[in-house]
């Protein structure tokens, strides 16, 4: 192995709730045993284009969003990744009412983890992030990994409206990184995940990523493809023109990119639904016209030479 490849995907929604097995009372019963689930995987067909979208990009290190908990990431991983995969896994709960976590698959061995899930606001309200920033270092042959994953405010209510609460996390983000990476930020991290806005457009709006997108040592990596190819969620009820848009991201510190050779990223769209015109590529099999589908996010991943991480 020459390189390690990285990656984020928002997998919309893995849950495992309400579909009770025969015979199960969930009212006597959580819904839970020692040794599996009493209930199966929501949207069976999705989960398993989603479980393909993953296999086909073939990432040693994959943050993930929206799964419900670890029995549920355990089971996605079992019944659909092909056995031994992904041996390492991790998910702390986060805040958000839905349940919808961060997530991180590793080939690699994980050192150590924090979450940022306790912080307050900057007017002392609770919850800070929506989910939670997770901070992880993985163990690449013996060298050190550190990942930020992120799922920040989503844009439903309004763009405008949402703003000040993406805003505040997107600059808690900026600082983390700076306590946990400065000041040299000489060190192998990547700030990534699914930040649930777009860049400046020149159109007038604003956004909310700026103390990321403007820090002078993170790297916007996705910039490197051509403007057209650099969105990674299609919004079925968006206006035309507006549908496909960057959601999510890799922010790669400067000094470790630079190690790295100023990486070019992918983003892999094969598992969105046939009416995502935006993209005229093949899709994976059984892939509806809205639905089944891998997710309304593609995959988005870099290879990184091993040599950068020493």
């Amino acid at each position: 192995m020459t390189s390690i490849r990285v990656g984020t995907f928002n997998v919309e929604n893995l849950f495992a709730r309400y579909r009770f097995r025969r015979n199960y009372d969930p009212i006597e019963n959580d819904g839970f045993s020692i040794n599996n689930l009493a209930f199966d995987i929501y949207d069976e067909p999705d989960k398993r284009i989603t479980a393909k979208a993953i296999l086909e990009c073939d990432a040693d290190i994959m943050a993930l969003q929206e799964v419900e908990n670890l029995l549920v990431l355990d089971s996605f991983h079992s019944r659909y990744m092909r056995g031994k995969q992904y041996p390492y896994r991790i998910l702390i709960d986060g805040n958000d009412p839905r349940r919808i976590d961060v997530a991180v698959f590793s080939k690699h061995p994980i050192n150590w983890l924090r979450t940022y899930r306790h912080e307050h606001d900057d007017e002392g309200r609770p919850r800070l992030f929506s989910r939670d920033l997770l901070e992880i270092e993985l163990d690449v042959d013996g060298r050190p990994l550190r990942l930020f994953v992120n799922h920040l405010k989503s844009m439903m209510g309004g763009r405008e409206e949402t703003r000040p609460r993406r805003l505040n996390q997107a600059n808690r983000v900026a600082a983390v990184v700076d306590e946990r990476c400065g000041p040299d930020y000489d060190g192998n991290f990547i700030v990534l995940g699914d930040m649930n806005d777009y860049p400046q457009d020149g159109d007038g709006s604003t956004t909310a990523l700026g103390a990321l997108l403007d820090h002078p040592e993170l790297v916007n990596i996705v910039t490197r493809l051509p403007k057209s190819e650099r969105w990674t969620h299609w919004y079925k009820s968006g206006r035309k023109g507006e549908r496909a848009r960057q959601l999510d991201y890799l922010l790669v510190g400067r000094k470790f990119d630079e190690r790295a050779g100023k990486p070019t990223p992918c983003v892999y769209r094969n598992g969105l639904p046939w009416r995502a015109a935006e993209y005229d590529g093949e899709r994976l099999d059984n892939v509806g016209e809205d639905n089944p589908k891998a997710s309304d996010h593609c995959p988005l991943f870099v290879d990184i030479p091993l040599a950068a991480l020493d």
